[in-house]
């Protein structure tokens, strides 16, 4: 769908449809909503008088002008209440207007920049929510399908820009918002991908592109060879029951730049979880395809900091691997040694994705970061904790990086959770044949995880992100939840790295 930016007033833009906004319990519209109500003969106050719009969050009314002005239809879209509206209000209407454009039809639409007007916004940021909203909004996995969707997606997408002199701020916040957006529905597609067609070898192969596109970039794919020179015991134990090769997959942005702060992402990559020996129940087995939404992230955030040139040393880093039982596979009582010479007791093969960040949090300290920040679907503990599709569990070791990612989670409405790092978790990992065990009690199983994985995040400011709440969107649409998700891959963490990275470049 092309995206443009042009100046002038909405009603009189010539679309199939116009998308304008209200707030709820609004009784006489003012702004660019104002000036086409006017124009229709004050048939959107005819609306808000009969009842029959109240500006709900997603509402949505669809008028025909009749010739009154030239777009055919108008699409008027609740922002919910005034005092509860955030620039992911704006994403929210924006998704649910483009969906209606796309049951209704049309070929090209246009819209105002929610947000930028009443609703208080900068309008680069209301600009970058409107396209975020509107380009996910209208995501859908298509890749394997011969049947093609019933309503094709509209072609041209305009936001409009009363103020001239405010265009450069728009087409800024509209460039980002395309951009971000589509790394984002980048990880959708490999998290909504299935196994046979993402394996690890696929997800090297879309780094080394990747990473080829741009000067500032290099990629480096260890081999399971590498991985045992480098003595990654962790994260070949886990590799070792799968036929498809593993990769640990190395991404450098800006390289060797020692002016700038070096800062390290690292995503869990098990591209299918059977849970090894210690075998998952069958139902719903065919979503453990999306093990490597950390990885997915990652990968699609490498994306975005090449195009926009953020002046860092970011480091992508993805051990990527199938866990799948077999002749090879590891067991439960097998002892391993992570990278850093800790030896782990292995008591159940299904907690396999701290097993290989292990490893990756070891190889991290090489780079002297100032910060790592680690991305996994790690736990059912942390969905049973905070609910599915409600928050990431943040748990960290500096309180400076915990407000970043805050800052970020609240700018990009990604939402993480704090989460407490006792040192008496510990407890639960204790072995009696190695140092640690990779598993404890059931009780506060997310902390334990944790706690596990701080044993590798040494020398540095370290974050984890438990995401197995976030990666995967199993619920039904409904106007409580953002209608820019849709059942499938969400993506999430895309936005908010690239959001922390942008503020971390912006303000050191």
């Amino acid at each position: 769908m092309e995206i443009q930016v042009v100046a002038g007033g909405i009603q009189s833009a010539e679309d199939d449809l116009i998308v304008i906004n209200l707030f709820e319990g609004v009784e006489m519209p003012e702004g660019a909503t104002g000036a086409v109500d006017q124009a229709m003969s004050g048939a959107i106050r005819e609306l808000i008088a009969d009842g029959d719009f109240q500006g709900k969050r997603g509402e949505i009314a669809v008028l025909y002008p009749r010739g009154a002005i030239p777009a055919s239809r108008v699409a008027v879209v609740g922002l919910g209440p005034q005092e509860q509206f955030t620039l992911e209000s704006v994403r929210h209407a924006a998704a649910a207007a483009a969906r209606k454009a796309r049951d209704l039809g049309v070929k090209s639409f246009s819209s105002i920049v929610h947000g930028g007007g009443a609703g208080g916004y900068a309008l680069e940021g209301a600009a970058q929510a409107v396209v975020e909203g509107t380009v996910l909004g209208l995501y859908r996995y298509q890749e394997l399908k011969n049947k093609p969707p019933d309503r094709p997606d509209p072609e041209r997408f305009t936001l409009v820009q009363f103020d001239e002199s405010a265009l450069p701020a728009v087409e800024k916040g509209a460039e980002l918002g395309e951009i971000v957006a589509e790394a984002a529905c980048l990880a959708r597609d490999l998290i909504n991908r299935p196994a046979n067609y993402a394996t690890p070898s696929d997800l090297a192969e879309l780094a080394m592109e990747i990473a080829s596109e741009f000067d500032t970039m290099r990629c480096q794919v260890l081999s399971e060879e590498d991985a045992d020179e480098l003595g990654m015991g962790s994260f070949l134990g886990v590799a070792q029951g799968s036929e498809e090769p593993a990769v640990f997959i190395v991404m450098e942005h800006n390289p060797g730049r020692e002016d700038l702060d070096t800062v390290v992402l690292v995503g869990k990559g098990i591209t299918f979880d059977s849970g090894g020996i210690s075998l998952k129940p069958a139902e719903k087995m065919d979503r453990m395809r999306g093990d490597m939404g950390g990885a997915a992230a990652v990968l699609a955030t490498m994306l975005v900091v090449g195009q926009l040139e953020i002046p860092l040393h970011v480091v992508g880093l993805m051990p990527a691997t199938e866990n799948l039982p077999s002749g090879h596979a590891y067991k439960p009582g097998d002892v391993i040694t992570a990278m850093n010479g800790k030896t782990i007791e292995v008591i159940n093969t299904d907690a396999e994705g701290r097993l290989v960040l292990a490893d990756a949090l070891a190889y991290a300290a090489r780079f002297e970061p100032k910060a790592v920040v680690d991305l996994a679907t790690l736990t059912g503990a942390c969905v049973i904790a905070l609910g599915r599709g409600m928050a990431a569990g943040a748990f960290y070791s500096d309180e400076g990086l915990l407000a970043r990612l805050q800052a970020a989670s609240q700018a990009t409405g990604e939402r993480i959770w704090p989460m407490p790092l006792y040192d008496e978790y510990l407890a639960n990992l204790e072995s009696m044949t190695a140092d640690l065990a990779n598993s404890g009690d059931r009780m506060g199983g997310v902390g334990t995880s944790a706690m596990f994985l701080k044993q590798f995040a040494e020398g540095y400011p370290w974050a984890h992100l438990d995401v197995a709440g976030m990666t995967f969107e199993e619920r039904s649409p409904s106007p409580k939840l953002p209608a820019y998700l849709q059942k499938g891959g969400t993506g999430f963490g895309v936005r908010l790295l690239v959001q922390f990275l942008r503020d971390w470049a912006a303000t050191d």
